[in-house]
């Protein structure tokens, strides 16, 4: 029902908007890799001629302005542009996103209403109690942001509400009513002073994401400092992760999880610190303190029709009664084709994880993901970035009339045969036992999105995976299928 109930929403038509209005797009999923909204210019402002001598001289008109993509973090979207009532007055979103106040206080709103269903068969690969479960998840995240002088206050909250989770839903699928996002902030010049509760976007979310794709994004309690130097930018960040529960406002900060770090942001390059405590860690049959230290950079760029992006995070420090040594390397190279029907984009990712090599020893070697966007290696992400080399190739391209389109495999292998296979949260899915297989599946998926209109996205996915020789000789040989409808309304 759940699914039936999704598609319903999925099919149900759409009013389109003349083009001139798309003024405040909003098309933003997570994926493969965090993706931005395609922004649409406001139409020009009309130029008047000057009359000198009884002949109009033409003024060039200014340039459009053009509104801020859409974010999933939605603080960092500006709309001050629109203290200009004429600009307000090019969509139908305009008074919303810039409500004048006394002085110089403005207050933007703004609101997310998602529905998404997702049917799995044979979802066995974690010894599910559900293996074949389908249900409908619904959110809605409206949020307020008041801007008086140098001085803001933030707020977001969320209801998030599940049907049809099997056995029962978990506090990821359902939180009812909470604070999702709650700070304030200060402008200071160079340096941005922020505390209170907010979610993180780092880089490409390999380490720190806002778990967007699952009901229940994932937020932080804590300060964060942003400083500008000269074109760098760096994040300076105190927090520790939000819990979320089941029941209406009772989501508390963990207790027993912290972060901490720089991250710098210039041209190109992204360096960073990042520290992190954990005092009930499990890795395979060991539980203790976790005291861990990633240093990473990412390098990306595009050139002509090519773009890249690589990254590299070296990890250290102490687990239980030794220590840790653990790296990943990830690798993204792409290739624009806009002469080819469809203008595809083709994209090739190579990932390879640490996992721990020697399971008697007290040296951990498997490295932790920490906190990772939530749909990791696609719409099915079957097993999570820990102990794993992975080859996805992807093309996706645009079919006209606002569809896109697009399809990916993945293939996946332990690193260490010695170490076992973990969801996108780091939990054990499967320890090696005694399989020396590497091996550990393939997957297909397809997906298709629709920009019905500039504020509402129509989705829908299919994925299949087939379990290699190591989930065979460890019980789970039944192939893995899943289709996800979405339906998403945001401005």
């Amino acid at each position: 029902m759940a699914s039936l109930a999704a598609a319903v929403v999925l099919v149900a038509p759409a009013a389109h908007l003349p083009t001139s209005l798309l003024a405040f797009p909003s098309r933003l999923r997570e994926g493969l890799e965090p993706r931005s909204a395609s922004t649409t210019s406001a139409p020009p402002a009309s130029g008047r001629g000057a009359q000198a001598g009884g002949i109009a001289e033409p003024i060039p008109a200014p340039e459009p302005w053009q509104a801020p993509t859409l974010s999933i973090t939605r603080y960092d979207e500006d709309w001050s542009d629109l203290a200009d009532a004429e600009k307000r007055a090019h969509h139908w979103t305009g008074p919303f996103k810039y409500i004048p106040l006394a002085g110089d206080a403005w207050l933007s709103t703004g609101i997310e209403v998602r529905l998404r269903s997702e049917s799995f068969a044979d979802n066995a690969l974690g010894n599910a109690a559900s293996p074949d479960d389908a249900y409908l998840w619904t959110r809605a995240l409206p949020y307020a942001d008041l801007h008086v002088g140098r001085v803001r206050a933030f707020a977001q909250p969320i209801l998030a509400y599940a049907a049809g989770v099997r056995p029962a839903a978990g506090p990821v699928d359902q939180t009812r009513t909470d604070l999702l996002q709650g700070f304030a902030e200060v402008d200071l010049g160079a340096l941005t002073l922020r505390g209170g509760r907010q979610m993180l976007s780092l880089g490409t979310e390999r380490l720190i994401g806002t778990r967007y794709g699952p009901n229940v994004p994932l937020a932080f309690d804590g300060v964060r400092g942003i400083v500008a130097v000269g074109r760098a930018k760096i994040s300076l960040l105190a927090v520790s992760p939000v819990a979320p529960r089941l029941g209406t406002f009772d989501d508390r900060t963990s207790s027993t999880k912290r972060l901490w770090g720089a991250y710098a942001v210039l041209p190109g390059l992204d360096l960073y610190y990042l520290g992190y405590r954990n005092r009930t860690a499990h890795f395979g049959d060991r539980t203790g303190r976790e005291l861990r230290h990633s240093v990473g950079a990412r390098v990306y760029g595009a050139r002509d029709n090519w773009h890249w992006n690589v990254e590299g995070v070296a990890q250290f420090g102490r687990f239980a009664d030794g220590p840790i040594v653990a790296w990943t390397l990830g690798t993204e190279l792409g290739r624009k084709l806009p002469n080819l029907p469809f203008a595809p984009d083709a994209v090739l990712r190579f990932n390879v994880i640490s996992g721990d090599g020697h399971a008697g020893d007290r040296r951990l070697g498997t490295f932790n993901a920490l906190f990772p966007k939530g749909k990791y290696f696609g719409e099915l992400s079957p097993v999570g970035p820990y102990n794993l080399v992975n080859l996805n190739p992807r093309i996706a391209g645009t079919l006209g009339g606002g569809v896109s389109a697009s399809i990916a495999g993945s293939a996946y292998w332990r690193y260490s045969a010695t170490d076992g296979v973990y969801d996108i949260p780091g939990n054990l899915l499967r320890a090696p036992g005694i399989s020396r297989a590497r091996f550990i599946g393939k997957q297909i998926e397809g997906a298709i999105a629709w920009q019905a209109t500039a504020e509402l996205e129509l989705s829908a996915s299919l994925s299949f995976f087939q379990a290699g020789r190591f989930l065979r000789e460890t019980g789970a040989p039944r192939p893995i299928r899943m289709i996800g409808l979405e339906s998403n309304f945001r401005f």
